[in-house]
């Protein structure tokens, strides 16, 4: 009997994989959506009566409900690299130009669409879906496997012949037709409503309840094949091997054989992606032949073979409504446009930067202005342009504030500056705000847990106003706080308590003194032993200091001449913080880079900029701002610029890769 059930329920399972096959990849289904969902029932009723025979990839399991509370973190066993981005064709010449040099032999390429959505790495084993894990940082991701298996386009067993052990990588995303039924729901609940659909179907994958999940309405397209051996000599051929074993592929890749294949196939689906049910901001183009691919390699960060065409940003009109301004930490104003709410490149914008008067001025903004919008980048909305044929000449040219927003101070603008300041640094509240958020940051005191909404609540209750205030907290102060429980609450009076043993350099530039960055206060430490002789000390004396010019001296002069700055210091010196250089500061490692000079530019990705400077100094060497004759070293990381053009024209620096860097420490 039991045998005739086990037959049954493994009948009605490969059928139905069949009919997701069907419907989701050759996009022809064979029997109605009622007649599947009297299928699925069936099948259920079924293994809820005879669970001995659970199955984890059944078709059951798409509908959800299992629930995930961690998802835990799992290290990559090949790592996802990003791609390197191109927004013109001359980029692509050049890349094409490099690829050839290397193979120096005919060269396919297959041009695919860009999916705005999550990148996915799934694992197969035996042709049974075994785990799904988020890109994360390439190294290693999120363990999302429940979540992805309720995606119908994701098979969870194959077909055909396979090889026994795999991983497929893709994008998950949300077609525009799901993602307006998300926001229409959420309308209709009085929530907030998604922004756009990369965002959702991101932050949809990481849900407790699979079920929850499901009802998102996920799409997924899979595009490449990882293993150590490859059943195939082209992308091209896995690409077509994998829609045999049930992936859903892009039905609109193409294969090219030379760059015009390639910018017609960019041309036509920069207008048609518009017509696409989905969002894709670009075309990823890949070398086909495997071996190809494995002699070009990759670079630190991206495969040397593949490139994404970022499209160019789009363009849109809407009205202005009101300009309104915002108070920077340091005190700096900047204009914010408020706009009818508008569709950009997948987003609905709302607001956009002016940045400051000048941009106001040149723009020659007036009330309720038809604007220019676009993303800069794709990412930040800027007003490039005034439609001042629809202009109402009733309406008035915008002025630019007096008075800060916040404090009603008189607004300053420095000579020479494009931006307006308020001088009301030590009490206007988002100024105040500001100094502290700094303080704690990583660069400075680097108090973990301690954020700007927690310090934005204790700046309202009144429990800080100044960062020496942070040293007399309790914890029984914090609990209080929207969601901080005991542990949180801990965690900050032990954070701040470590806080004490930060070298002064960083405390010099968690302080806030204007104008003071990193560098500034790392070449003020090795000069001035403490906070003491730094507040004695005259501009003259600081203008001797590499890198200090008049400006910044000035800055510092000034902020020793506040009582309060002084006061707020006394208090940090008496609660433990250093404020003067310790013993060991300045203790080099060795001597291997004495007399030499370096400067970074270009993305870095073996290490922080920071950290390299850091390893300079700490070795004998010395770092400089810019490329002269005086500089020995330009290490590049990816996508360097005029930096590492200069140098080349000057002809006597050398130049280093990252790891040669490192080869030269090590000597």
């Amino acid at each position: 009997m039991s045998e005739k059930i086990l037959e049954k329920i493994e009948a009605l399972r490969a059928e139905l994989h069949q009919h997701n096959y069907n419907y989701y990849v050759e996009d022809q289904p064979t029997i109605s959506d009622f007649e599947f969902d009297q299928k699925i029932k069936e099948l259920q009723d079924l293994e809820i009566a005879h669970p001995e025979f659970y199955d984890p990839n059944s078709p059951t399991l798409r509908v959800g409900g299992e629930i995930t509370k961690n998802f835990p973190t799992v290290p990559h066993q090949f790592r996802m690299y990003s791609l390197d981005n191109s927004y013109d064709f001359d980029d692509l010449a050049d890349w094409e130009k490099r690829i050839i040099k290397v193979i120096d032999e005919p060269v396919e390429f297959v041009a695919e669409l860009k999916y705005d959505g999550a990148s996915i790495s799934i694992f197969y084993e035996n042709g049974k879906l075994k785990q799904a894990v988020t890109r994360g940082d390439g190294f290693q991701g999120d363990e999302i496997t429940a979540n992805v298996k309720t995606i119908s386009d994701i098979p969870l067993t194959l077909k055909g012949e396979f090889p026994v052990q795999f991983f497929m990588r893709g994008e998950i995303y949300l077609t525009r037709k799901n993602f307006d039924k998300i926001n229409l729901r959420r309308e209709e609940e009085e929530l907030d409503l998604f922004m756009n659909p990369r965002n959702t179907a991101s932050g949809s994958l990481k849900m407790q309840d699979s079920a929850e999940v499901r009802k998102r309405g996920l799409s997924a397209v899979l595009y490449q094949f990882i293993s150590t051996e490859i059943p195939a000599k082209t992308h091209w051929e896995l690409l077509t091997n994998a829609k045999k074993w049930g992936f859903k592929v892009s039905d609109q890749a193409r294969l090219c054989t030379n760059l015009t294949e390639i910018q017609d196939f960019i041309n036509y689906w920069d207008e048609a992606r518009h017509d696409l049910p989905f969002e894709i901001d670009g075309i990823v183009l890949k070398v086909n032949s495997i071996k190809q691919q494995s002699q070009l390699g990759f670079t630190a960060k991206s495969p040397r073979w593949a490139m994404a065409y970022k499209f160019k940003a789009e363009k849109v009109e809407t009205e202005l409504l009101t300009v309104t301004y915002q108070v920077g930490r340091t005190g700096a104003i900047t204009p914010v446009a408020n706009l009818k709410p508008v569709l950009l490149a997948g987003t609905t914008v709302k607001r956009a930067s002016l940045h400051n008067e000048d941009i106001i001025k040149k723009l020659e903004l007036h009330e309720h202005d038809f604007v220019y919008v676009e993303k800069g980048g794709e990412i930040i909305p800027k007003i490039v342009g005034v439609n001042e044929e629809k202009r109402n000449p009733q309406n008035r040219e915008i002025q630019y504030i007096t008075h800060c927003p916040e404090c009603g101070t008189t607004l300053v603008k420095i000579e020479d500056q494009a931006i307006h300041f308020c001088p009301n640094d030590l009490h206007c509240p988002p100024q105040v705000v500001g100094r502290m958020i700094h303080y704690v940051s990583r660069k400075a005191l680097n108090i973990e847990n301690l954020g700007a909404e927690t310090i934005e609540q204790l700046y309202r209750e009144k429990l800080v106003e100044n960062p020496a205030d942070f040293y007399t907290l309790t914890k029984e102060q914090i609990l209080p706080l929207e969601r901080l429980g005991e542990k949180s609450a801990q965690n900050i009076i032990d954070g701040i308590e470590k806080s004490k043993t930060i070298p002064f350099e960083k405390v010099l530039f968690g302080i806030g003194i204007k104008h003071v960055g990193e560098t500034v206060a790392k070449k003020l430490a090795k000069n001035f032993e403490s906070i003491e002789a730094l507040k004695e000390a005259t501009a003259l004396e600081l203008v001797q200091v590499e890198d200090i010019g008049g400006k910044i001296a000035e800055s510092i002069v000034n902020f020793f001449q506040n009582p309060e700055n002084i006061l707020i210091l006394e208090r940090l010196k008496s609660y433990g913080v250093q404020l003067e250089k310790g013993k060991n500061s300045n203790k080099l490692l060795s001597t291997v880079l004495e007399n030499k000079t370096f400067l970074f530019t270009g993305k870095l990705s073996l290490f922080t900029r920071e950290e390299a400077e850091e390893m300079v100094e700490k070795n004998g060497g010395k770092n400089i701002s810019a490329v002269s004759k005086n500089l020995n070293y330009l290490v590049v990381g990816e996508k360097a610029g005029s930096k590492l053009k200069k140098a080349q024209e000057i002809g006597t620096i050398e130049i280093l890769d990252e790891q040669e860097f490192l080869n030269l420490l090590a000597k």
